[in-house]
């Protein structure tokens, strides 16, 4: 470990790396940011977060003295994922830039001095690198990719290639701006998006091939992946109004039930009106239908008002960001 780092410093630039068993890149990959930090003359601090690793990863951080660099270093206990180390890592920086890249060497420190370039000179909030040409395997891991990619940028409206590259840059408002949870760290730029920061950007970054250890993406991921998208929209969209998601589906359901009824009761007076046969009512399937519908539109409405409740007690329900004040 480098030298004990003093709170009362703000580096230009904070670099974040969540790492799990990645002890043969750790050496290569903190020397190479060196070198790179050095060349930009940057006051720049960098945070490993060892996400419970089971090999050496930890041993090594304890021992690496870059010569530019402030080396801070975290451990977990356990595997908690990628999202608990970067919200650890977003809670501690410090730096005006904020950088996130991964540990397995396929994210090339040189691009670093572009995106710091589009943050602090072009006015970007968040820039997030793009592998446009991948050296992975191309059924398992790009086509899946491309598939999830295309249905992120449908449905949170953010124009990015490559949601889930690990390299990118952030103004350290934003990392202060937003909440990770669960392996929500995929969708950051929507966060951010949500959160009022909307000058997002993309660069094309150079994708190396893992030079050490194995993938850990799997067919597991790309499936969360599509079910953290959907709760991200959902709560980001309804979750201090639950009312009007819950309230008009019950609305609805309970409206389009009641006009039902009416239309089956209608048709059983107008039958004893004119003295004409006409099967019971509870002997046609759409009675059942239409009182289904209201019974299930009643129970949406009252789970939103349950739902409203329950948003009133949030304690950042009030919790609104000021950009500036006068």
């Amino acid at each position: 470990m480098s030298e004990e780092y003093t709170a009362s410093a703000q580096p230009d630039v904070s670099i974040i790396v969540p790492l799990y068993n990645e002890a043969e890149s750790l050496p290569e990959l903190v020397a190479w940011i060196d070198r790179v930090v050095a060349s930009q003359h940057w006051d720049a601090e960098l945070l490993l977060i060892d996400d419970g690793s089971s090999d050496a990863s930890w041993s090594i951080i304890r021992t690496l003295t870059p010569a530019h660099l402030r080396v801070r270093g975290f451990r977990f206990q356990r595997n908690y994922g990628k999202s608990a180390a970067l919200t650890v890592g977003f809670r501690q920086v410090r730096g005006k830039v904020v950088f996130t890249m991964d540990a397995d060497l396929q994210d090339s420190p040189d691009e670093l001095p572009e995106l710091y370039q589009m943050i602090t000179e072009q006015g970007y909030d968040l820039v997030s690198g793009w592998k446009k040409k991948r050296h992975d395997p191309v059924l398992s891991k790009n086509i899946p990719s491309k598939f999830f990619n295309a249905t992120a940028r449908a449905v949170t409206h953010v124009k990015l290639h490559d949601f889930n590259c690990g390299l990118k840059a952030y103004r350290s408002e934003v990392v202060k701006s937003i909440e990770i949870y669960n392996d929500m760290h995929r969708y950051i730029p929507y966060m951010a998006k949500v959160a009022g920061f909307s000058r997002i950007g993309e660069k094309v970054v150079h994708h190396q091939a893992r030079k050490y250890g194995e993938s850990k993406f799997g067919l597991n991921r790309f499936v969360n992946g599509y079910l953290d998208l959907i709760t991200l929209w959902f709560t980001s969209t309804f979750g201090r109004k639950p009312m009007h998601f819950f309230g008009l589906g019950g609305s609805l359901m309970f409206i389009v039930g009641f006009l039902a009824l009416a239309v089956v009761l209608i048709t059983k007076l107008f039958h004893i009106w004119t003295n004409t046969p006409a099967p019971l009512v509870t002997d046609r399937p759409y009675f059942f239908i239409a009182l289904t519908g209201m019974i299930l539109g009643t129970q949406l409405f009252l789970v939103g008002f349950l739902a409203e409740l329950l948003a009133r007690q949030s304690q950042d329900r009030n919790d609104y960001k000021i950009e500036e004040e006068l």
